[in-house]
C-alpha cells in the first residue's frame, strides 16, 4: 500500500523561508521589547516596588509592565502564526498579511512622530512583498493557476 503524503510537506517556495526568517527576527525584536522596559525600571532587581496607578494616571512602572505585557502577547501570537505559516495553513497567510499591514501603519506613525524602528519596518516590507508573490499565493491557495481568486 502506498503511503499518503502529508499536506504540509509540499515543496515550499523560497519566499516562504524568507518570510519565516523575517517572522523570527520580529519575534526576537519583540522579546527585546518585552525585557527592555523592565530593565529600565529595575523590575528584575527590585521587583514591583511601587504603585502602578496614581489616581487615573499610569505610573512609569505601570506603563513599563503594560508595554512588556503587550509585546509578550505579540511574541506569542507571532509564534502561533509562524507555526501555521510553516505548515502552509491559509489562515496564517491571511492573518500575517493583516498583521503586517497594521504593523507597517504603526511603524509609519512612529517614523513621523517618535522614534522609528527601522528593523521592524524593513522586516514588514520584506514580509509584505514576499506574501504577494504568485508562488506564495498559489501554495496557500489564495490564488489559483487560472488567475481567479482561490476562495
Amino acid at each position: 500500500m502506498a503511503k499518503r503524503k502529508k499536506s504540509y510537506l509540499k515543496k515550499r517556495p523560497a519566499a516562504v523561508s524568507v518570510i519565516a526568517v523575517a517572522i523570527g527576527v520580529l519575534f526576537l525584536i519583540r522579546l527585546y521589547q518585552v525585557v527592555n522596559p523592565l530593565l529600565h525600571q529595575q523590575v528584575f532587581k527590585e521587583g514591583i516596588a511601587g504603585p502602578l496607578l496614581t489616581g487615573w494616571k499610569v505610573t512609569a512602572l505601570g506603563s513599563a509592565l503594560l508595554s512588556s505585557l503587550s509585546y509578550l502577547l505579540l511574541s506569542a501570537a507571532g509564534i502561533v502564526v509562524l507555526i501555521g505559516f510553516l505548515r502552509l495553513r491559509r489562515w496564517s497567510w491571511v492573518l500575517l498579511m493583516a498583521w503586517t499591514g497594521i504593523s507597517l501603519m504603526i511603524s509609519l506613525v512612529n517614523y513621523f512622530y517618535s522614534h522609528p524602528n527601522y528593523l521592524v519596518m524593513a522586516s514588514d516590507v520584506v514580509i509584505a512583498f514576499a506574501l504577494n508573490l504568485t508562488s506564495v499565493q498559489l501554495i496557500f491557495k489564495i490564488r489559483r493557476d487560472d488567475g481567479q481568486p482561490g476562495f
